[in-house]
């Protein structure tokens, strides 16, 4: 492991890993429910569109179905099923999904979240990853699983310092694969877990051996020097690079006001910690497509996403008090989002239609020049793992495959 990685170390840190359940008390699910009924809301958007952003009748449905059906119980006891734990990393408390794969010889992988995100988002596929013969998969593609809370989210400590950015957090995923006794393993993530694991890479500490990202950090300087500048799209694009180009010209253009009031003043979005339809609506309103796709859940459609998912993630933020806390992660990084790192180390790369950006091959293969795999997926978003978890999880089986 190399200085800069072990650097996490704190002197006379307790190291004991520690088992972890969570119930929430009877009074915070009455008091959320009180307080969803109690809500104040604003009169109905002037437009038949999304283009002012979250829609009345979106949140009233969710709303609605927050207060009167859903069950946080429910995945709660799941989540209570799970191996849990936490363990102090460089002065905060760590909170981790670790499931063990009694198959011989399965690959430890780290797999990190990102926002609005949570570990709710990778419980489906820890059956399919830990157990692939009941998943009509082979023994030999299992995974040891550890699914960790960035700090400040969920179940993990809140920081009562400044400085816990990804490069920070990257050393801390180190530390907790080494202090598991793993001396061998792969990371994956998207959103700010992509940041981490890359900046995991970069450390490149022993026994880290590839990283695989939904959402990989490929723009060219001169293709984001254009989108901030507002040019045209430059000229000799391919036909998946003019795409992209669309993509990300619409983000840039409408996407991103949630991420500046985060990086810039976190600490004013007191609102989203006093109401839960408040920071429901905040949540809702991360990229268009899967703001599009759970509109159509709370109209009634069957999608990846079911109502109750994306209310089981709401609530985790509500019951944990996370909501300011984890903005705070968009104020901490000083990196450039989008773009390239120099990772050296094998990376592996699922590209879903519907992510912020569908990430060409031209541009991935500049960005990473170890690409060990490379995939277009014909349906999923931004939260793959979640929407699409058989997808997600035979992604995981081909990435690795060959590192195995």
């Amino acid at each position: 492991m190399t200085e800069a990685a072990s650097a996490v170390e704190t002197t006379g840190e307790n190291h004991a890993i520690r088992p972890f359940r969570f119930d929430a008390p009877r009074r915070e699910l009455h008091n959320l429910r009180r307080r969803i009924h109690d809500t104040r809301w604003p009169e109905r958007e002037t437009v038949v569109d999304a283009s002012q952003g979250v829609q009345l009748d979106v949140v009233k449905a969710l709303a609605e179905y927050w207060e009167d059906e859903h069950d946080w119980r429910d995945v709660q006891a799941r989540l209570n099923a799970l191996p849990q734990f936490t363990t102090s990393i460089d002065g905060l408390d760590i909170h981790f999904i670790h499931v063990r794969s009694s198959s011989p010889g399965a690959l430890p992988m780290i797999v990190t979240h990102g926002w609005p995100g949570s570990i709710i988002e990778q419980m489906k596929i820890i059956g399919p990853l830990t157990d692939p013969t009941a998943h009509e998969a082979a023994a030999s593609d299992a995974f040891d699983l550890v699914i960790p809370s960035l700090p400040g989210h969920g179940f993990s400590g809140k920081p009562r310092e400044t400085g816990w950015d990804p490069i920070r957090i990257a050393r801390a995923w180190i530390e907790l694969m080494r202090r598991l006794g793993y001396d061998r393993y792969v990371a994956q993530g998207g959103d700010w877990g992509n940041a981490v694991t890359e900046q995991m890479a970069l450390l490149q500490p022993e026994g880290l051996i590839g990283i695989h990202t939904n959402m990989p950090a490929t723009i060219p300087a001169a293709i984001a020097d254009a989108l901030a500048s507002g040019a045209d799209m430059p000229a000799g694009l391919s036909e998946d690079e003019r795409t992209a180009w669309d993509q990300l010209s619409f983000f840039y253009a409408h996407g991103l006001g949630y991420a500046q009031e985060m990086a810039n003043r976190p600490q004013t979005l007191y609102g989203i910690a006093d109401s839960p339809v408040g920071l429901a609506a905040w949540m809702l309103d991360h990229d268009a497509r899967s703001y599009d796709l759970i509109a159509r859940v709370f109209a009634g459609q069957s999608e990846g996403l079911t109502r109750d998912d994306v209310l089981d993630n709401i609530t985790l933020y509500w019951l944990t008090e996370t909501a300011v806390s984890s903005a705070r992660l968009y104020w901490e990084s000083k990196l450039a989002f989008f773009a390239p790192k120099g990772v050296t180390l094998p990376v592996a790369v699922s590209v879903f239609p519907d992510e912020i950006y569908a990430a060409p091959r031209s541009w991935t293969e500049q960005a990473y020049p170890n690409l060990i795999h490379y995939n277009r997926l014909d349906r999923g978003g931004h939260f793959a793992a979640w929407e699409q978890p058989a997808l997600f999880a035979q992604e995981m089986r081909d990435a690795f495959r060959s590192l195995r």
